[in-house]
């Protein structure tokens, strides 16, 4: 359905950037935070946040690489830049001029130098641009006239590999479309002309070769340890094939080559390739049967490079797997585990498939692992921090970066409490309630309900700059109290409880989302007179299913939503999702018109309800929204429709992200004007 990847407004946001030199400088030490009074967010605050990515481990271990993204008020734009951190932590380093295209740092085998994508001066072109570690200016080490998108060192670090499209010229083409999966948001419409296809780049000359046949659409490609081999990921069209799989193809490192193919798994939610240091072993992500494909529920295989039959190395966890990396020795691939509000690092055998955990139960959040020279880094959140890089030794963890330091401590946010209860049905429901600043006991207040996308995904003990986790703190600081349920169709639960509602959507979500707010309102702290509801994308959906179903909300917001979901057929990029999971609208009209239900029954609608869409979303397109608005506005319930201008489902242009958060808070107090407690 809805990816959580791409679900809900981005808030990577800030002005914060540090202002020295960029080149070779060291960024300022995180402030005192010892601070006399602490103050609640504010939506100009949103402009603050430093979003912090990508984290790579040079191959000595004693520097991390990374992303740091940050909000320009000024120019209304969203500047990346490449920073490195040193391993004991006591330098972090900017290395490169903020650009909106910088992206994916990655060492030489050597560690001497550090390449990334960019944009070289005077160029609109992205290039792999290459900076000597010892010091200088980066420089471009392609000129290539097409996309680049992707890349990867050679073991010996004379060559690279591209991931990239042709180009096509400046003058306008008709855009041909034979392909079944023929749009993507932010990509656009999806010709043949749009294909990936992998080429050689030799690094002294710049000169490049192609790799692959133009036929066929190519990418995430790996090489093998001794540099003869190159694994990736094959579709006939960009995406998943028809029969929503993919192959997992491995091809000789020269011109001219023909590539086998090793395996042909369902099509995951994230693709990631590893040959194991060794060279004998291939991993990669694999979803669930393809009826339930489109609910995260990523396992990790391993298969023979040489060929042979690939093998489930994590099943017996019954979680998905977000990201991984061999060990040294090739004995092991360390995981990390999406599990009920959480995200742990694990390890699993590859002598005997034991999956042993690595740290006791916490409430946070790890992500993007990377290892190298004897060293693992990995991204660490919190309910009350934002990502930060972090080494992972022994099963405990150490910071190395503090971005965010200064700006957290002047704020008061509200303290998360995890919820536990039972379902109308009995099912057992969790998730988190964000309290406002200040709260008191015993006391009741207006509570809002927001929901996270997906449905694939979870709400957990994040801060997270990239999804829905931002949004609670802003709401709270407002006054509310946030339920924010894990509904039935997430992950985090196991596979049983995330495909229980496949082919069936808005029955048992909107059983579960509702119990959180009669839990809620049970221990005396929802007050059922000011109750709101809203979430984006999957939780701007279940927002119309939900108010089409209960009529206790005051006040709905539906982001990115969708209510006729037989217009979505063929408009927006879920195509094979349709065809597998519900059939074609034709085959089965009476379930098309069951999940479509809150716009055939509209008029059961009685919440004042704001529809907010991009313009240029292909996930959840403006239709959803529009679709909705005009029957509210026909029933005479109060709507409001705001459609922003060249934003795609997940929103880059800082002052609407601003914009988001004054219009969404203001829409709730027009219909909850008295947000104090009772």
């Amino acid at each position: 359905m809805r990816s959580i990847a791409a679900a809900g407004v981005w808030l990577c946001v800030s002005c914060a950037f540090w202002t020295g030199s960029i080149a070779g400088g060291l960024d300022a030490p995180p402030g005192n935070t010892a601070q006399a009074a602490r103050r609640h967010l504010t939506p100009d605050d949103l402009y603050r946040p430093i979003d912090v990515s990508d984290p790579r481990v040079s191959p000595d271990g004693q520097w991390v690489a990374y992303v740091v993204s940050t909000n320009e008020r000024s120019s209304d734009t969203a500047p990346s830049t490449i920073w490195m951190a040193s391993w004991d932590g006591t330098q972090r380093l900017a290395l490169s001029a903020p650009s909106e295209s910088t992206s994916k740092p990655r060492w030489s085998p050597d560690g001497r130098y550090l390449a990334f994508l960019s944009d070289p001066p005077g160029s609109d072109k992205t290039q792999v641009m290459l900076l000597d570690r010892r010091g200088g200016e980066a420089r471009a080490i392609t000129h290539e006239s097409g996309e680049i998108n992707d890349y990867a060192w050679s073991p010996d670090g004379k060559r690279l590999v591209l991931v990239m499209e042709q180009g096509e010229g400046t003058a306008p083409k008709p855009i041909v479309i034979d392909a079944l999966h023929f749009k993507q948001d932010g990509d656009g419409y999806l010709s043949a002309a749009r294909l990936r296809h992998l080429f050689l780049v030799d690094v002294e000359t710049g000169r490049s070769e192609p790799l692959t046949d133009p036929r066929f659409n190519d990418e995430v490609p790996v090489w093998s340890p001794d540099g003869k081999y190159i694994v990736f990921e094959r579709t006939r069209e960009r995406g998943p094939d028809t029969d929503a799989r993919e192959d997992i193809d491995i091809i000789e490192a020269r011109g001219g080559a023909t590539p086998r193919t090793l395996v042909r798994p369902y099509a995951p939610n994230s693709q990631k390739l590893a040959f194991s240091p060794d060279g004998t072993l291939v991993a990669f992500f694999e979803g669930i049967d393809l009826k339930y494909n489109a609910y995260m529920q990523d396992r990790l295989f391993v298969i023979p490079a040489a060929g042979g039959q690939p093998r489930a190395i994590t099943d017996k966890l019954d979680r998905a797997v977000t990201s991984y990396a061999f060990a040294a020795d090739s004995s092991s691939i360390e995981i990390l585990v999406e599990d009920d509000l959480t995200a742990y690092p694990a390890r699993v055998s590859l002598k005997d498939d034991a999956i042993e955990r690595e740290m006791a139960p916490a409430p946070l959040v790890l992500s993007n692992i990377s290892s190298a020279g004897g060293h693992t880094a990995v991204l660490q959140s919190t309910d009350a921090t934002f990502p930060e890089v972090y080494a992972l030794e022994n099963g405990k963890l150490r910071k190395l970066t503090g971005h965010n330091d200064a700006f957290l401590a002047e704020l008061e946010l509200g303290a998360v409490e995890e919820l536990r209860f039972k379902g109308k049905d009995g099912t057992d429901i969790h998730g988190l309630m964000v309290r406002p600043p200040g709260f008191t006991a015993g006391r009741r207040y207006p509570t809002l309900l927001w929901i996270h996308g997906g449905p694939n995904g979870q709400d957990e003990h994040s801060l997270e700059l990239d999804g829905y986790q931002f949004e609670p703190q802003m709401f709270a600081a407002k006054g509310y109290v946030v339920l924010r349920i894990n509904y039935r169709g997430g992950s985090g639960r196991g596979l049983a409880y995330a495909k229980a509602i496949a082919a069936d959507w808005g029955h048992k979500e909107v059983i579960d989302l509702l119990a959180g707010v009669d839990h809620a309102i049970k221990i005396g702290v929802a007050d059922p007179e000011r109750l709101a509801i809203g979430g984006w994308s999957y939780g701007g959906i279940l927002t119309d299913y939900t108010i089409a179903s209960d009529t206790r909300f005051k006040a709905a917001i539906a982001g990115a939503g969708s209510a006729n979901q037989i217009s979505m057929y063929g408009s927006d990029e879920y195509v094979l999702q349709y065809n597998n999971e519900l059939g074609a609208p034709w085959r089965d009209t009476a379930l098309w018109l069951k999940v479509s239900y809150p716009f055939f029954h509209a008029d059961r609608i009685h919440t004042p309800t704001l529809f907010l869409s991009g313009l240029k979303d292909f996930n959840v397109p403006t239709i959803g929204g529009e679709q909705m608005y005009e029957a509210l506005r026909t029933l005479g319930v109060p709507a409001e429709l705001v459609v922003y201008p060249g934003e795609h489902h997940v929103f880059a242009r800082p002052s609407f992200v601003k914009d988001l958060a004054e219009r969404t808070t203001a829409w709730l107090d027009r219909f909850i004007p008295n947000t104090a407690p009772r």
